[in-house]
């Protein structure tokens, strides 16, 4: 299996796999031991597609029997004429119909072993922390974006299932649940007036009410792809209360009106503020994290020193900003007032400069604390970990020394010593 692009590709994996396993197939290692590869596409981005279509290839040429799903199965004209030879193209989240490949491709022999597969499925995660996808798509037409187009509108899973789901996985060993979806916010508005039963009471599909529950679930519970809905303001006391992660990822995009309009984004960019100052009175200690995307077709010089100046009120803890790229398929590429690309870079410069900043000034405020972290990896006397207000692969990392002691999993208490731009240094405490 080659699974490329977001973490919502990794468990539609996660899926497929758990499902071969029970039908009695195994995973191999490298090209040279698989039956049949599987490539799970990205297709948000011509760059991503790009990608997926290089793992295509050198699957074909590492192997010559490869299946194709995922975001790009939208394209797959496109697929079969650079690659002619692939088996099957199936789209995103076809479950059923990626595994009927499989089973034409690699037919498993009778008497399969069928009882080899843990309780919460295979994973492609470290064991103590597992992604959980409460939803499909998304009822957002945002100009930049294609991904109703490739995914559909929202389709919302049961909270039952999603908390059945999430008991598993903690059974299993995952002491991080990372909530996510298209928009994590708009969970249960296609299913709002059917509750179910949870443990002798209702639940009802809510993005508070499922945190809530959640949170009684798993030691640390991450949201992840938050559209700020009013309605978010009331998982802020969840945080407070240390029941879900005082973490909060909002992907904002821009923060200048004009250019939020066009984006198709909400444009009240004040209010924004106003609540984020809200929510650290509540919770002192959120963490919030977002995107931005720069060179947008007419943003101005002043539209730049707005999101500029923004930042500096906003002062968010994690930011990650993106080069605008035109999407096939996608209403912004028609906009007029194109950014040219020397534009484009200089302003990614700024931005990435001013963020850092931002972030190195508010890790060096956590010297001297005493923090809680989750440990990722021991190495000899080391070991990495992430504190509450880092994600894995996309946040920072707490560096911990005289920690040889210490188990993958572990949620500990560290002193931390030192920080850079990005980063924590500590070690545990006695």
């Amino acid at each position: 299996m080659v699974s490329l692009g977001c973490p919502k590709n990794l468990v539609d994996s996660e899926r497929i796999l758990t499902k071969l396993r029970s039908d009695g197939y195994a995973m191999s290692a490298d090209y040279a031991g698989a039956d049949v590869v599987l490539v799970n596409t990205c297709g948000f981005l011509d760059s991503a597609k790009e990608e997926s279509l290089e793992a295509i290839g050198e699957a074909i040429a590492e192997n010559g029997r490869v299946i194709v799903t995922g975001c790009m199965g939208k394209q797959a004209e496109v697929i079969r004429a650079r690659f002619p030879n692939v088996l099957a193209v199936t789209g995103a989240h076809q479950y059923e119909e990626v595994v009927g490949a499989v089973h034409d491709a690699a037919p498993m022999p009778p008497n399969a072993f069928l009882n080899l597969v843990p309780e919460g499925g295979l994973k492609l995660t470290p064991r103590h922390y597992s992604y959980l996808k409460i939803s499909e798509g998304c009822n957002h037409r945002c100009s930049f974006c294609i991904i109703p187009a490739l995914r559909g509108d929202l389709v919302s899973r049961r909270p039952d299932a999603i908390l059945r789901e999430a008991e598993k996985l903690v059974e299993a060993g995952t002491k991080e649940l990372l909530v996510i979806s298209q928009d994590t916010s708009a969970y249960g508005v296609d299913i709002r007036k059917e509750p179910r039963m949870w443990k002798g009471a209702e639940v009802v599909p809510h993005m508070t009410d499922l945190a809530r529950e959640l949170g009684k679930i798993a030691p640390w519970v991450r949201l992840h792809y938050v559209y700020p809905y009013p309605h978010v303001d009331q998982v802020i006391p969840l945080m407070a209360e240390g029941l879900i992660l005082p973490y909060l990822d909002i992907p904002f995009q821009h923060a200048a009106p004009s250019v939020l309009r066009t984006m198709r984004r909400p444009a009240n960019e004040a209010k924004v503020l106003e609540r984020i100052h809200k929510w650290r009175e509540i919770a002192p200690d959120i963490t919030i994290r977002s995107t931005f995307v720069v060179g947008f077709p007419g943003e101005t010089e002043a539209d730049f020193q707005y999101l500029l100046d923004w930042l500096d009120e906003a002062q968010l803890d994690r930011v990650g900003a993106f080069r605008f790229e035109p999407v096939e398929g996608a209403a912004a590429n028609d906009l007029p007032g194109a950014v040219p690309e020397e534009v484009k870079e200089e302003r990614y410069a700024r931005i990435m400069a001013k963020t850092a900043a931002i972030s190195a000034a508010k890790l060096q405020a956590k010297v001297g604390r005493t923090l809680e972290v989750i440990i990722d990896e021991v190495d000899g006397d080391g070991a990495n970990a992430r504190s509450q207000a880092d994600a894995p692969e996309i946040d920072g990392t707490v560096f911990l020394r005289d920690a040889g002691h210490l188990k993958q999993g572990d949620i500990v208490k560290v002193e931390i010593e030192d920080a850079d731009e990005h980063d924590l240094y500590g070690a545990p405490l006695a």
